[in-house]
């Protein structure tokens, strides 16, 4: 949220991403002593304890290993950031996505409660969504990130119906509760619909067969992005996934058969698609692919030892294929390339860089004293161990083998491709070392790459321990992290993959090199399949569909809803009817009102066929009498809020209402579609008016002796500490539903700028009707500056009203809790007094002289309604809390005080930022454009365009 604030630069983004990161690493670390012999750190927040649904943060060893991986890398990153990116991108929102998919990550990882481990994950998908897609105006980066968000999305609303099917049948959505329920799960009828569906969710973000192919098209995000989604973060949470749930998912043959042979097979593509790569971020997602189908199949085995080598392949893939990433990106960014074809002998040119990314290369392979090679051979070793089965027997280790020589393989490609052979004659630029603090995160990663390899036990051990403990428990095998253990079968099994690797690279190194594509696999490309399904699915069905049911207009669309809402409604409402007290006395004033109200309603409709203006005028008449109504039954608030919402929402219709269409009467009461269609609306009207009355009614003489109406009236002071009810229910009892309902508020309000934008009038027409002239040339909202004495007076009067009406917003603010007023209200008042600004002194003159930030004043009020919830969870309470109590103030005596006061400030100032945006959008759209010839910019776009 502060990264999102105008008037931070560059340094300033990177500075608060960097403390940002920096804490939570520091806090992620000093966290372990109270993870290392198994404990717990469990954090509750009440939700919804009725459903079991509480907002939980767990910590154990394994969670702290990804959050430590999380932060760390993800710090790393911010500083390789600082001076990858360039001044001129929006690095704001870069910094802003990057820390966003930091807290959703840490948010997965730490969820203690299923179906909050789902909503992360989802949150995961769209953040990285954003991520993917950051250079929004290249058409691969949309097309990336658009396929990333639709293969996990979709992944994750099967994982979503999993954790509902897990919790189901354990009878908790807790963690703890489900990763104690022992063979539960496995045993229950529903288990093979679970897992199917749980696995969908995992494949899908980790990039398994047959959904890997939309990870090499990620590769359009920044490299930064790169390396950090696909390293410690994004795919690695489907392993995260796997090896979470493993305890009481995996004692099954199912469970064995599914995910070992589809890790199998995602590795052996990965490595072999990786060999082909002309692109260097091609041969790392490649890379990356193999590697996660390794982890997959470690999984797949079921053996607490191939689950204790998958969790240390996870840390170890995470700092060398970060390194990579990393080094990757400098050689763009120093070369101004990334195709192998144009890179060679590099070495010469940038011999630091090339040892860091040697040695990580090395660690990638498997080469001995790095610590892929521990992991790696921890792998050989789970699939050397004999099976009865022949098949599995044989495929295991054969498959492993031939995983590990095509990884040496791709792993020569790059290091050799890159760095050695003769200098480079084809490049943009003269490639040359990265600034030393660029190279720092890499120099850090590789140490840890050669430290971890060398002395495991010291580095590594009891981190690992922690991490294999908390997933598997009393089940915990006996492993040993010694470098040597001796002459054995997995050993050989590495000497194979090292030698068979440089067996494949060398004689064809010149062909692996030109090659383009995948051969073998070329006519069956994922992404092509993809696309197909994509355009069959939404564009033909879609098509069809809306050729089927569709239409151009939006009222027919809605037609049959609101007839069939309103026929349901009478037709509940009528059996009851009879059974309603009819009404003990009847005011002839009232029935005046209602009289003189519908007349206007009718008249309004009638009249908007032939003069708008009048039509509004009319509408306002309608509004006055429901203002009326509320008054009389002893409602002042919605009176007041009604009152003041109709002043305002009508005068940002008539600044729009220039731009609507002509309408010719006279040829539409020649047609009779279009009567038929008015007749239609008509009755259509009066069904949906008979429908609310009789709900209303029925509403309003009820009789519940202990209903819900009694409760707030009961508890409103004692509880809330307010005597306005009607406030004290918005603020304080039904707080979370203003929430909701002022964030659509915000939304709508950043639709509508966000539409008229990019919107054009038409140019001044003499087409246009007569009141639409009268307000053109008499309106100095339109744009005109003042000339004129006569209007010159108002625009005065008006400005010395302005501080008058800000008092009364203050005043109807802070009586809102004991006596009508309010936030809402507050807001719609302050909001007026900048319409009668601009309409009575133009936009300029406004604009030139008051300093409105609307965007700002949404965002700070949501904060603050949102703050004011987050305080009381920080306090053990629910969210959105409040507490009310008395202070003394010196010379003024005892206030009360109340948070719920917070909390309506912020829908105060989102109510003030909504109207006004919206205020400002209209009102540029009504300055007079000038005539096609003039070739300078409009005042209405200059000021319009500066919001972008």
């Amino acid at each position: 949220m502060v990264l999102a604030l105008p008037g931070r630069g560059y340094r300033g983004a990177v500075w608060i991403a960097a403390v940002v990161a920096g804490v939570l690493s520091l806090i992620s670390l000093t966290l372990f002593p109270s993870v290392a012999n198994g404990g717990v750190i469990i954090t509750r927040f009440e939700w919804i304890p009725q459903l079991g649904l509480d907002i939980v943060l767990r910590m154990d060893g394994f969670a702290w290993m990804f959050s430590v991986l999380i932060t760390v890398i993800g710090f790393l990153v911010v500083l390789y950031a600082r001076y990858y990116m360039s001044p001129k991108d929006p690095i704001a929102r870069f910094y802003s996505l990057l820390l966003a998919f930091m807290g959703a990550m840490l948010g997965l990882v730490l969820s203690g409660n299923i179906i909050q481990l789902a909503v992360y994950w989802e949150l995961t998908s769209l953040v990285s969504f954003l991520l993917i897609g950051y250079w929004y105006h290249r058409g691969e980066a949309r097309d990336g990130a658009r396929m990333a968000l639709i293969i996990t999305g979709t992944g994750g609303l099967a994982l979503f119906v999993a954790m509902m099917l897990v919790g189901h049948i354990v009878g908790s959505y807790e963690l703890d509760v489900v990763l104690a329920s022992g063979r539960t799960l496995v045993e229950s009828p529903l288990y093979p619909l679970t897992l199917i569906l749980f696995l969908l969710g995992a494949f899908t973000k980790s990039a398994q067969f047959p959904f890997q192919f939309w990870l090499p098209n990620a590769m359009t995000a920044p490299t930064p992005v790169s390396a950090y989604l696909h390293s410690a973060t994004m795919v690695k949470a489907g392993v995260f996934l796997l090896a979470r749930f493993w305890p009481v998912m995996s004692d099954s043959q199912l469970w064995f058969w599914i995910v070992t042979y589809t890790g199998l097979a995602t590795l052996i593509f990965g490595a072999y698609a990786a060999l082909f790569q002309r692109d260097l971020k091609g041969l790392m997602a490649y890379s990356t692919i193999s590697h996660l189908g390794l982890i997959t199949t470690l999984l797949g085995m079921g053996t607490p030892l191939a689950a204790v080598a998958a969790i240390f392949h996870i840390a170890n893939h995470a700092t060398f294929k970060a390194s990579l990433f990393m080094a990757v990106g400098i050689i763009d960014h120093e070369t101004g390339t990334r195709d192998v074809r144009k890179l060679s002998g590099l070495f010469k040119f940038m011999p630091l860089t090339g040892t860091f990314a040697i040695i990580a290369s090395g660690a990638m392979a498997g080469v001995p004293l790095l610590n892929g090679f521990l992991s790696k051979e921890m792998f050989f070793t789970e699939t050397a161990v004999f099976n009865p089965n022949v098949f599995v027997n044989l495929s295991l280790p054969i498959g492993a083998t031939l995983a590990g020589m095509l990884s040496v393989a791709y792993s020569i490609k790059f290091v050799h491709g890159v760095f050695f052979g003769p200098p480079p004659t084809e490049l943009e630029k003269v490639p040359h070392e990265p600034p030393a603090l660029m190279r720092r995160p890499i120099e850090f990663l590789v140490l840890v790459c050669l430290a971890v390899g060398i002395i495991p036990g010291i580095t590594v051990g009891p981190y690992l321990a922690a991490a294999v403990t908390s997933v598997l428990g009393g089940e915990s095998p006996y492993y040993s992290l010694s470098v040597w253990h001796g002459f054995n079968l997995p050993l050989v099994m590495s000497i194979v993959a090292l030698v068979g690797g440089a067996i494949i690279y060398v004689p064809y190194y010149r062909r692996l090199r030109n090659i383009d594509g995948v051969p073998l696999t070329r006519g069956w490309r994922g992404q092509r399949i993809f696309e197909r399904i994509l355009v069959t699915a939404t564009n033909r069905w879609a098509r069809r569909v809306v050729q089927a049911f569709g239409t151009s207009r939006l009222q027919p669309q809605i037609f049959t809803v609101i007839f069939l809402a309103s026929a349901a409604g009478i037709g509940a409402g009528w059996g009851r009817l009879g059974n309603l007290p009819m009404p003990s006395n009847f005011d002839p004033i009232l029935a005046m009102v209602w009289v003189l109200g519908g007349g206007s309603a009718i008249a309004a409709a009638y009249q908007a066929k032939f003069h708008r203006l009048a039509s509004m005028i009319l509408l306002g008449g309608a509004g006055l009498a429901t203002c009326l109504t509320f008054a009389w039954f002893s409602a002042p608030d919605l009176a007041l809020t009604q009152l003041l919402a109709e002043i305002a929402t009508t005068v940002l219709i008539l600044l729009g209402l220039r731009w609507l269409p002509k309408r010719n009467p006279v040829a539409a009461d020649l047609n009779w579609s279009v009567r038929f269609r008015r007749y239609r609306d008509v009755g259509l009207a009066v069904m949906v008016g008979l429908g609310v009355t009789i709900a209303s009614y029925a509403v309003m003489t009820r009789t519940a002796p202990e209903g819900i109406s009694e409760f707030f009236l009961a508890n409103a002071y004692s509880q809330g500490g307010g005597t306005n009810v009607v406030n004290v229910m918005l603020v304080d009892f039904r707080s979370f539903d203003t929430l909701g309902e002022v964030t659509v508020l915000g939304v709508v309000a950043l639709i509508v700028f966000g539409l008229l934008r990019r919107f054009r009038p038409a140019a001044d027409s003499a087409e246009r009707p007569e009141q639409q002239r009268v307000l053109d040339d008499y309106a100095p909202g339109a744009g005109q500056h003042v000339t004129d004495d006569f209007l010159r007076i108002p625009a005065l009067i008006i400005n010395w009203m302005f501080p008058i009406v800000i008092v009364v917003a203050a005043y109807m603010f802070l009586r809102g809790h004991d006596l009508p007023g309010g936030g809402f209200i507050a807001g719609i008042v302050m909001s007026l007094a900048f319409i009668l600004q601009y309409l009575a002194s133009g936009t300029r003159w406004v604009e030139e002289r008051l300093r409105i930030l609307p965007v700002l004043w949404i965002g700070w009020g949501l904060l603050l309604a949102l703050l004011t919830g987050l305080g009381a969870m920080l306090l053990g309470q629910p969210f959105l809390t409040s507490a009310f109590a008395y202070a003394d103030i010196p010379l003024i005596g005892r206030v009360p005080m109340a948070t719920a006061l917070i909390f309506d400030l912020g829908v105060f100032a989102l109510v003030v930022g909504a109207v006004v945006l919206m205020l400002i959008a209209l009102a540029h759209q009504s300055v007079r454009r000038p005539k096609p010839a003039a070739m300078a910019k409009p005042k209405a776009r200059e000021g319009l365009d500066k919001w972008n």
